[in-house]
């Protein structure tokens, strides 16, 4: 095989993976080159007018892109930095398409080489070019604190500045996870951050961060209001079109959507779902959502208590009615899962998952079984604890309880504040819990970091080095039909032995009223302003 066809079924090979129309037009052109006018002289600047007011519903730890956990905080971060990657959606399908990359080759299966657009500077007026995407890379991969999103660059050997535009990445082994974690948003790892920023507030950057985005940062006062206002010098054309945007934060849906129909604000970047009626009966108002990817499940600590016991486990898996928590916990509005994987994953979900035998589903006759094999017999009381948190707040655990109570598992629900509920599920203090693990558009960041044995997001403590075996071999194989082989068998080990039971695959909902105009909605949980104008 020549150079260039080699390159070239190298390139299919990916573009098929990312579902894109249009790959190589001719290998001098990259794998997707952009098409902005950011490049060239005599860009269009947009006109700037507006100022959009947006209720933020949800806590938020940082605006530090490397070292956040929370879809809230991305929300925001989305508007201030750019990642060499963007996500994309069409309605139909989700892509990943170049951001601060103008194109995208790859030079062979384990070598991409990135040429950034030109002229693009950051908020505090410093250039972004190969020499930023080094230092941002080199941060997340071996900065100091460690960045929770490391993992996602485990496979990257050498970061190569070819020119000052041009940067080569060496990988060890084929990356087939390296669009989503190149992203601006979702991926976190590939989010640009300015050296000269990073350097100068430290560990205090994730509250004056400095990006290339469409807006920049302006200030945050405490349980007040996160400001925001437009980067004039934007590289995208006719972009952003509003002058000032302010994330008033806001810790009760209720009010902000009381605040919404008043005219006080213009959007809630999230609506739980018991509101969802009331927004659907308000003429002046559009609700965005559709399912997502994500998965709900109840969680078991697999290191302390009750639930070491597999069986027990087992039984619960098998017990939950999801007809009837999808119904009473969700409104109706989600649908049943059956393993991890949600439909926005093309290539993955399993369209016929239903009958597929594979995955947890309800059947309270086998729940009796594996009950009748666990080592207690006798009634087993545990704590369950719930917070007024997620898109349907209480309503799983109540919903829940009653059907732990048909195979002999007596259920305390214990409410507590968000922030104690969040620390003791994360030093592993507790029996059950649920949770929902949102935003993922691969298979290797819905499974692996929440699994793997030794991964800080394992709350559960679950241990299975088959599992983690299979998700790595996986990490390193481009072609969809082999991937999916690999996480099918690294689902069916982790539905199997229960370290969780898992419940649904949700819609997240935002919400802008009729004055706003030309949101895109992206099924990532994102709230992406860019082009969002209020009339």
């Amino acid at each position: 095989m020549t150079q260039v066809d080699h390159k070239k079924v190298l390139a299919e090979r990916l573009s098929a993976r990312l579902g894109r129309r249009a790959v190589l037009k001719g290998l001098g052109a990259g794998i997707v080159a952009a098409t902005s006018a950011g490049s060239f002289p005599g860009i269009a600047r947009a006109q700037q007018s507006g100022h959009l007011k947006i209720a933020s519903v949800k806590v938020i730890d940082t605006l530090d892109p490397h070292f956040t956990g929370f879809l809230s905080a991305i929300q925001i971060i989305n508007n201030i930095h750019n990642g060499l990657l963007k996500i994309a959606y069409d309605g139909e399908k989700v892509t990943f398409e170049p951001d601060l990359a103008e194109t995208w080759d790859l030079e062979d299966d384990k070598t991409h080489v990135f040429k950034l657009r030109e002229g693009v500077k950051f908020h505090d007026g410093t250039p972004c070019d190969a020499e930023a995407v080094k230092f941002s890379l080199l941060r997340v991969k071996e900065g100091e604190p460690k960045s929770p999103h490391a993992w996602k660059l485990e496979l990257l050997e050498e970061i190569e500045v070819v020119d000052p535009l041009t940067v080569k990445l060496h990988f060890s082994e084929p990356y087939a996870f390296l669009p989503v974690a190149l992203t601006g948003s979702t991926g976190r790892a590939g989010t640009i951050v300015s050296p000269a920023a990073a350097q100068k507030y430290g560990t205090d950057y994730g509250r004056n961060p400095v990006g290339t985005g469409p807006f920049k940062f302006v200030s945050w006062r405490e349980n007040d209001a996160i400001e925001l206002e437009a980067n004039t010098e934007y590289f995208e054309p006719d972009m952003p079109k509003l002058e000032r945007v302010t994330f008033v934060l806001m810790n009760e849906a209720s009010t902000a959507l009381a605040a919404l129909m008043s005219g006080q604000i213009h959007g809630m970047t999230d609506c739980p779902m018991q509101l969802v009626d009331q927004v659907d009966a308000f003429p002046k108002a559009t609700l965005y959502g559709e399912i997502e990817g994500n998965y709900t499940f109840v969680g078991m600590n697999c290191k302390k208590g009750p639930f070491t016991d597999i069986n027990l486990r087992r039984a619960v898996a098998w017990a939950l009615d999801r007809e009837k928590l999808v119904k009473q916990a969700y409104f109706g509005r989600a649908q049943q899962a059956y393993t991890p994987i949600s439909p926005p994953m093309s290539g993955f979900f399993d369209p016929e998952i239903a009958t597929s035998g594979r995955g947890q589903w309800f059947d309270l006759e086998k729940a009796k079984e594996f009950r009748a094999k666990a080592e207690n017999q006798d009634e087993i009381e545990v704590t369950y604890m719930m917070a007024e948190r997620g898109p349907v707040g209480t309503r799983i655990a109540q919903t829940v309880a009653p059907m732990l109570a048909e195979i002999g598992i007596k259920v305390k629900l214990e409410l507590i504040e968000p922030a104690a509920w969040l620390k003791r599920r994360n030093e592993g203090d507790f029996d059950l819990y649920d949770f929902e693990w949102v935003a993922d558009l691969d298979p290797d960041e819905t499974i692996y970091p929440e699994f793997k044995s030794d991964g800080a997001w394992n709350f559960c403590g679950w241990v299975n080095t088959q599992f983690d075996d299979l998700c790595k071999q996986a990490q390193v194989i481009l072609e969809t039909e082999e991937r999916a082989k690999l996480y099918y068998a690294a689902e069916d080990l982790l539905m199997d032995e229960a370290p969780i039971a898992i419940m649904a695959h949700m819609p997240i909902y935002k919400v802008f009223s009729d004055k706003v105009q030309g949101f895109n909605y992206i099924p990532a949980d994102l709230v992406n302003l860019h082009t969002v104008s209020l009339t």
